[in-house]
């Protein structure tokens, strides 16, 4: 499945094009920020660091396989104007500008990046098989630390920033990107077998 040299994406296939599509955009967008804002709700604080577990990076990641670059991205981008204007969207049900720019905004941030990067290797068709999922969950939180931590040092210091924002969320990030390694390629597989039963 593929259209002008790219592999169509999981939202392209269960929610085709017509002649007003512009609305199918939309929707996928808004839909995309939603689920981001309601994975962050499912969070644990630790008490050595501001940076909570959440199931927020799994969601951002999710969008941009299932939406693609342009649409992943502008999701999150929504997600992070809903946050700004104060919607409780963040993880612990907040918002406000101060979450932005706090210690955990270089995450947020990074989230844009993160779901565009997932999304452009949906549409290489990454998304259908498992190894090749679980690598670009892997690539998606590689960015998300890329931007996180540094800005993270700003708040916790150098010596602090491993241990405050990387390690503690090592071993959940696996255990996301295995669970999305079964899941996406699995939803391929029903989707092609449904592809199939169609006159």
């Amino acid at each position: 499945m593929s259209i002008q040299g790219r592999s169509l994406t999981l939202a392209e296939v269960l929610l085709p094009a017509s002649a007003t599509a512009w609305w199918r955009d939309w929707l996928l967008i808004a839909g995309g920020s939603l689920w981001v804002a309601l994975s962050a709700q499912v969070a644990i604080p630790l008490p050595f660091t501001p940076v909570p577990i959440t199931g927020q990076t799994f969601g951002v990641l999710l969008v941009g396989f299932a939406l693609g670059a342009r649409r992943g991205a502008a999701s999150l981008v929504l997600y992070l104007v809903e946050g700004a204007a104060g919607l409780p969207v963040f993880a612990g049900a907040t918002g406000g500008m101060a979450r932005l720019w706090g210690p955990t905004g270089g995450y947020l941030f990074g989230f844009v990046a993160a779901a565009a990067l997932t999304g452009y290797l949906a549409e290489r068709g990454w998304d259908r098989r498992v190894s090749w999922t679980f690598l670009g969950m892997a690539l998606g939180n590689a960015v998300i630390y890329l931007c996180g931590l540094p800005w993270l040092a700003h708040f916790v210091g150098e010596g602090q920033v491993w241990a405050a924002g990387l390690l503690p969320f090592l071993a959940g990030d696996g255990l996301k990107a295995a669970l999305a390694a079964a899941l996406l390629p699995f939803v391929w597989q029903v989707v092609r077998g449904q592809s199939e039963q169609l006159p």
